[in-house]
């Protein structure tokens, strides 16, 4: 053939002359494909060279690989510090309330709450906290939600809020990035607040000791002596079940509460006893053995004399105003009776002067016999509640329930 060919040419030949062929194209660096008669010609153009390729696609992708890790770091880095300043901030507020319920000290509160600060570690280092970042005030939760409000300062106080501050004009400075000055930021400056409320409460518990508590719940006098000791079937048993109860409950609160006795019938004599119209069996204290001890020694003995329910208020209203009552605990007071009120000024007098001194009476009849009209107005005057029990078992749960119910330390 004399006509060129195109660089793909198909070329008909003997397998002789494809071999010679292939032979001789192959020192020309082509290809000879042989089939049969037919002989495909390709010429090996080499391909071109790539080199430096990848380096330009890692060129590109390294500083996105950077950023990416430096934000994931920084990210985990500042979640890690949020967390401890959030447990340095409430470790504080915790120690604050708690030692402003112990010592009734705002002073030493804040200084509680700035020490407790320090010891717990933001960023490898105590939090430090000035004093003006912590507040005293009053913590209370309003009816129509379950959230506590705070309100600095004050003539009750029962809350302490800290202010956690990491921050370019704080004490402690603003945390440093590790590798977030890569994008240009170098610092991290975390807020935390955190509110503890310790709503304390001074108790006094107020008892009926008068004759009618010897009888059994349904009101019939127990057949035994009138000289012996309280029954166990008597009103007076399960007062004293229902009490033990009450310290019971009392114990399990996160905080310990102030309680005293105050027992209460009418002055007389009987049995080879003396009987006063009211006593206070057992002063405030958070040790509730002398409560224990009296209604086991009052439980020894028989128990008599009328009912002078104001009597045992007005010593209620005393204790609760004296000077081992607490000046920013909450009082209250747990008034019980199995009767009706047949000496001294009428209780809703006493009821009125307690709530001049801030004192909630909560009240409890105990039996069918009891004067609930009455009783229900006592609670009232002072905005507390009133509860009736029908038998032993009920006065228990009582007891319990109200003690149970008392506030405990939160933090907001």
């Amino acid at each position: 053939m004399t006509n060129s060919r195109s660089t793909n040419d198909e070329v008909r030949m003997t397998n002789d002359e494809c071999g010679k062929r292939r032979h001789t194209d192959a020192e020309n660096k082509c290809f000879v494909i042989c089939h049969s008669s037919f002989v495909i010609r390709t010429s090996a153009r080499p391909r071109a060279r790539r080199t430096g390729g990848m380096l330009v696609l890692i060129a590109i992708c390294l500083p996105i690989f950077i950023i990416a890790a430096a934000f994931a770091v920084d990210v985990a880095y500042m979640q890690l510090t949020r967390t401890e300043l959030r447990t340095a901030t409430d470790a504080a507020a915790r120690a604050g309330a708690k030692t402003l319920s112990l010592q009734q000290d705002a002073n030493a509160a804040k200084a509680a709450a700035v020490f407790a600060a320090s010891q717990n570690k933001v960023a490898n280092v105590g939090l430090k906290v000035a004093n003006s970042q912590v507040e005293v005030g009053f913590g209370t939760q309003p009816s129509d939600t379950s959230r506590f409000t705070f309100t600095p300062g004050g003539n009750q106080l029962n809350a302490v809020r800290v202010t956690g501050l990491r921050t370019q004009s704080s004490t402690a400075g603003p945390v440093g990035l590790l590798l977030g000055r890569v994008m240009g930021v170098k610092q991290f400056q975390p807020v935390e607040v955190a509110t503890s409320t310790q709503l304390d409460r001074d108790i006094c518990l107020v008892v009926d000791r008068s004759g009618s508590m010897m009888w059994d719940i349904n009101g019939n006098v127990i057949p035994a002596p009138s000289c012996t000791a309280p029954q166990p079937t008597s009103r007076w048993a399960g007062l004293n079940t229902a009490v033990a109860g009450f310290l019971a409950e009392l114990d399990q609160t996160p905080q310990q509460e102030q309680c005293a006795l105050v027992s209460y019938s009418t002055a007389g004599s009987g049995c080879g006893l003396k009987f006063t119209t009211s006593d206070i069996n057992a002063q405030l204290a958070f040790d509730y053995t002398g409560i224990r001890d009296e209604m086991a020694r009052m439980s020894s003995k028989p128990v008599q004399g009328s009912t002078s329910i104001s009597a045992g208020i007005d010593n209620g209203v005393k204790e609760l105003t004296s000077k081992r009552a607490r000046r920013y605990a909450v009082k209250t007071m747990v008034v019980m009776t199995d009767g009706l009120h047949n000496s001294g000024r009428e209780p809703i007098l006493s009821a009125n002067d307690a709530a001049k001194a801030k004192i909630t009476i909560n009240t409890i009849t105990f039996g069918n016999n009891a004067d609930q009209k009455r009783m229900t107005d006592v609670a009232a005057a002072t905005g507390g509640k009133h509860y009736h029990a029908p038998d032993a078992d009920a006065l228990e749960q009582i007891f319990r329930e109200i003690a149970s119910t008392l506030p405990v330390m939160l933090t907001q």
